[in-house]
């Protein structure tokens, strides 16, 4: 049976404010991701469907806090929280030091994460 932790991983990388360190088996990928800075999502999601994340994403949140915005309320998610994150959900705060383990679909993780890494990159360059 496939396994790995956060030292095991061979994908991912660090992009300065977060440190994604990840792993696909299949149809779903494990991402352990680490935030040294509060990220607001918001502008990295632009241009996907209502500019919001269109993959779910099932997790444990290790330290800190994580809050997801929706359309009609937020969830806040802090340590020793397992939670359900559907389709549709924009993550607008990340407490800086928070740590939390993220289990999504492939495919729809690869289709948010080149939207996202196209406004990063953007986003890098004018500012």
């Amino acid at each position: 049976m496939p396994k790995v932790s956060r030292d095991t991983t061979t994908q991912g990388g660090d992009y300065g404010a977060v440190v994604d360190r990840s792993e696909e088996f299949g149809d779903y990928t494990v991402d352990f991701l680490t935030f040294r800075e509060d990220v607001d999502h918001g502008p990295l999601l632009k241009g996907l469907p209502d500019d919001r994340c269109q993959c779910p994403h099932w997790g444990y949140v290790f330290r800190g806090e994580l809050t997801f915005h929706y359309a009609d309320h937020d969830e806040i998610y802090h340590e020793g929280d397992a939670f359900y994150a559907p389709a549709g959900h924009v993550p607008v705060h990340t407490e800086p030091g928070s740590e939390y383990l993220q289990i999504s679909p492939s495919d729809e993780l690869r289709r948010t994460n080149e939207v996202i890494m196209t406004n990063f990159q953007s986003l890098r360059e004018q500012g």
